[in-house]
């Protein structure tokens, strides 16, 4: 059984900012950037356990952006909640004081 998906909504801030982002460097590539991030949540669906980063927090990093998913799993709900999606350029103290 696959597990169900919930973004929270600094999540989708994220997302929005990267694609915001890389339109501005090339028109298109925001959209690109946009598949790569839904591609990689749907694979949760089927398999959330990836690297466990901070506590119980999990990371996936992005095929050809800087950037991680930031997942927390709930098992028993078979829940996974996308936290964060976040440049891996950034300062991780920005990640924890979410």
């Amino acid at each position: 059984m696959a597990y169900k998906i919930k973004i929270e909504p600094e999540a989708h801030e994220d997302i929005q900012q990267g694609i915001d982002w890389y339109n501005e460097k090339q028109l298109g590539l925001g959209r690109k950037f946009h598949k790569e991030v839904k591609d990689s949540i749907n694979r949760l669906k089927e398999n959330p356990f990836f690297q466990v980063r901070y506590k119980n927090v999990h990371c996936l990093p992005l095929k050809n952006y800087p950037y991680m998913l930031h997942f927390t799993i709930n098992k028993k709900d078979k829940i996974v909640v996308v936290r964060a999606v976040f440049n891996t350029s950034r300062n991780p103290d920005i990640w924890k004081k979410r």
